[in-house]
Formats: structure tokens, C-alpha cells, sequence
């Protein structure tokens, strides 16, 4: 085997390429993570900006039910109550009117099978 003389010099050249391209794929390799971690983080700030506007408006809704207004329009609607002095209505049918009738569905046809069809074409009922 012939002696191979090393040349040093290019021996570190090598070298330092190599090193070189190892830190530029790791550098490569940080700045995508870095990109994933922007693009979540972004979208962890999107929530809390939807879930805090989400909290001030049930903050607001609360606060409105514990108001007295709240309190007096549902006893008025929906708990039919009245204040002190007021006269309650109750609307009634005149008298001899037909009551309301309620509309009755129509029915739905149920689908025939396509063999059933071609059946009474041929044979009939």
C-alpha cells in the first residue's frame, strides 16, 4: 500500500465544512420549531381574547339579572305577578265563538319500492 501523505490543511478545510453544514441543519431545525411555536402561541392568544370577551359578556348578562329591572320584567311576563292597586287581565273567548281549531298534519306518503311500482303496472292490485 503506498503511503498517503495527509495534508492537514485540507484535512481541517473538511473538517470545518462539515462542522459548517451540521450547524446550519441545526439551525435550520430551530428555526422551524421557533415558527411552530409563534404560530401556537398566536393561537392560544386568539382564545383567551375570545374566552375574555366570553367572561364580560356573561359578566354583563349577570349583572343584569340581578338588577331590579330584570326582576320586575320577569315577574310580569313570566311570573304573572302584579303590583299592589293593578288589576289583573286575563283574556277569555267571546262567548258563542267556535274555539280555535288546531290544524291537523297531512300525511306523509311512505315511499314504495320501485319492484312494488313495476308489480301493479304488470299485475295490479
Amino acid at each position: 500500500m503506498p503511503n498517503i501523505p495527509i495534508n492537514y490543511r485540507r484535512f481541517a478545510i473538511f473538517l470545518g465544512i462539515f462542522i459548517l453544514i451540521l450547524m446550519v441543519i441545526e439551525f435550520n431545525s430551530r428555526v422551524q420549531e421557533l415558527n411552530q411555536l409563534n404560530d401556537q402561541r398566536d393561537e392560544v392568544r386568539i382564545a383567551a381574547t375570545e374566552a375574555k370577551h366570553t367572561e364580560e359578556a356573561l359578566n354583563t348578562q349577570v349583572a343584569y339579572a340581578a338588577s331590579t329591572e330584570a326582576v320586575e320584567k320577569w315577574a310580569r311576563t313570566e311570573g304573572h305577578y302584579v303590583l299592589e292597586g293593578e288589576q289583573p287581565v286575563i283574556p277569555v273567548g267571546q262567548p258563542g265563538s267556535a274555539p280555535a281549531l288546531a290544524a291537523t298534519p297531512t300525511p306523509v306518503p311512505t315511499p314504495v319500492p320501485n319492484w312494488q311500482e313495476w308489480w301493479n303496472l304488470f299485475f295490479g292490485k
